[in-house]
């Protein structure tokens, strides 16, 4: 056996384990674990145990990335997004691993946790929507900046001197006090009461941003993200479509030929 071949087969075991229905399990597994112990640090610093699992679970975090582009080669795994994700994760892991900087390392630790993302298909086709949707997203926030600025100013115009100046004082402030209404954070009680108390028309004020920010612009972006995530099933039918469409083309084709075939045999015998 040539140097080649052995080189093809080595990697073709390496391409089993990786592809594996167990592999993937085994290493969400380790990440959950991973997050119990960042949990477990947070009221035990320093212990020397919890430090030796992690240092466990970071080379086992090695192991995985030098089997995936073993087995599936460097062009192959780099060419997937989130495979360049959990490279630099699992890189930052590595050189920060013994650094002064404790915020940093902790900072690396708690990324490790977002490694579940890819590992689980359904997170993965979340966030691709997402991501996917953010063009149609940058459209409804400038409609929303356009919102609070508007009602910022109508704000700060009439109700600077209602209530304390960090509420309606300024524009800035009033763009933080119309985010604390959007979210329902004390907003009637802390806001709008007191400015109802002392100019009567200002409910309108209220109810209509509420509606327009909380509710409209809310479902603006639940809508498209839906869209985008109903466009993932619409590929995935159309896909499957087509492959069906090829594979009844191709069976058409040769049962025309096996039809052409019986009818020149026929003609033979006779």
């Amino acid at each position: 056996m040539t140097t080649t071949e052995t080189s093809r087969t080595f990697r073709e075991k390496i391409q089993h384990i990786v592809l594996h229905p167990a592999f993937q399990p085994t290493i969400i597994a380790i990440i959950m674990l991973n997050g119990l112990v960042i949990v477990a640090e947070s009221y035990q610093p320093g212990n020397d145990l919890l430090l030796l699992l992690d240092t466990i679970i970071v080379w086992i975090f090695v192991v995985e990335l030098v089997l995936k582009i073993t087995g599936l080669g460097v062009k192959s795994y780099f060419s997937e997004g989130w495979n360049i994700f959990d490279f630099s994760i699992v890189a930052l892991s590595l050189i920060f691993y013994n650094t002064p900087l404790v915020s940093v390392l902790r900072l690396i630790r708690v990324l490790r946790l977002i490694r579940m993302i890819p590992a689980i298909p359904a997170l993965r086709k979340i966030i691709d929507s997402l991501m996917r949707s953010v063009p149609a997203l940058t459209g409804i926030l400038g409609l929303t900046t356009l919102i609070f600025s508007i009602y910022a100013i109508i704000g700060t115009t009439f109700f600077r001197g209602v209530l304390p100046a960090e509420f309606f004082g300024s524009f800035h402030n009033s763009l933080f006090t119309l985010l604390q209404v959007v979210t329902f954070e004390s907003w009637a009680s802390q806001v709008a009461r007191p400015i109802i108390a002392e100019i009567p028309w200002a409910w309108f004020y209220f109810v209509s941003f509420i509606i327009i920010g909380a509710l409209v612009i809310l479902n603006l972006v639940v809508a498209v993200i839906l869209d985008y995530l109903g466009h993932d099933e619409e590929e995935v039918q159309r896909r499957h479509m087509e492959r069906m469409y090829e594979e009844n083309e191709a069976l058409r084709k040769d049962v025309q030929e096996i039809k052409e075939l019986l009818i020149a045999q026929q003609k033979e015998k006779k």
